[in-house]
């Protein structure tokens, strides 16, 4: 079975779960090139869970799953932070990530305008 992934976002300026945040997932070749994997977006509790990336359907079989390697998440924080009229300094958070087993991965993300925070959750 592969990995899976998912993600959390917790807004820390409104101390509320962040919703509607729109994140692409991306494999990382060992020449550096980024393919497109998936989409998704957080639901009303902040989450990406294992079942909602919409992987992209032109990917064959190998590719539509997380194996061992090197990938990134991206995280619309410019366009969630529009929508509550506030300035953001980072208009994304790119997580650069390794996956080496078959584990699940789960990414959290501490989130204000100003600043974040990230590390590997369970």
């Amino acid at each position: 079975m592969p990995a899976t992934l998912s993600s959390h976002i917790l807004d820390t300026h409104l101390g509320t779960p962040a919703a509607a945040v729109a994140l692409t997932l991306h494999r990382i070749s060992d020449s550096g090139d980024a393919t497109l994997l998936a989409n998704g977006v957080t639901n009303d509790d902040g989450r990406v869970t294992p079942d909602s990336w919409e992987f992209d359907s032109s990917l064959d079989s190998d590719e539509s799953h997380l194996s061992n390697g090197r990938y990134t998440v991206t995280f619309d924080t410019q366009t969630y932070f529009d929508a509550q009229q506030l300035a953001v300094f980072y208009p994304q958070v790119i997580i650069d990530f390794v996956v080496r087993d078959d584990s699940h991965y789960h990414i959290p993300l501490l989130l204000s305008a100003h600043g974040y925070s990230t590390y590997r959750g369970s």
